[in-house]
């Protein structure tokens, strides 16, 4: 696995390696001694995945404290652009966003520290994308940022978002528990 980090501090886009032939492709997605050797998360206590279809937009969501949580995302099938944004009080990067795409033909994977906010745009027919979270979901700390506030140019103007994401707050608007310490 390559490990690389990302203009966000705390976030890492990982490069897993991928065996082809003529059966297929294998990737081994998690390896516990290389994410402790960078001092990451390894405790993970849920996992989840979603299939959406083209133009959807899920996000921008996080749990607020006491459930917060390290974050992994990777795309199995299809096609995304992957946006985070930086909700870490006294973080150099506070309130600004960096967009990855992430594709089932590059076995990459986002590892996302606790105060990091996480949503998606399928770009293809379909997608795939599972989640490993070191805390349990608590829909009362669940929670996140309207699409259209950050300034993202998500490249489409109407995308297909839930009710619930139409009604977030915006950016400006939500007050950030996080805080950014050096060892994040």
């Amino acid at each position: 696995m390559n490990i690389e980090p990302l203009k966000i501090p705390g976030c890492f886009l990982i490069s897993a390696k991928t065996i082809n032939d003529d059966r297929g492709s294998f990737v081994k997605t998690f390896v516990a001694a290389q994410y402790k050797e960078l001092q990451l998360s390894v405790e993970f206590e849920e996992e989840y995945y979603t299939r959406s279809t083209k133009n959807v937009l899920r996000g921008i969501h996080y749990q607020t404290p006491p459930y917060e949580y390290c974050k992994l995302v990777t795309c199995l099938f299809g096609h995304v652009r992957d946006v985070i944004v930086d909700l870490r009080k006294g973080s150099p990067q506070f309130k600004k966003y960096q967009s990855i795409e992430l594709n089932d033909q590059k076995s990459d994977i986002l590892y996302l520290p606790p105060g990091i906010a996480h949503g998606f745009l399928v770009l293809s027919e379909m997608a795939l994308i599972t989640y490993k979270v070191t805390s349990v979901y608590a829909p009362t700390n669940d929670t996140g940022i309207r699409w259209d506030s950050i300034g993202i140019d998500w490249g489409i103007k109407k995308p297909i978002i839930s009710s619930r994401d139409a009604s977030l707050q915006t950016l400006d608007e939500i007050e950030s528990p996080f805080i950014f310490t050096r060892g994040d």
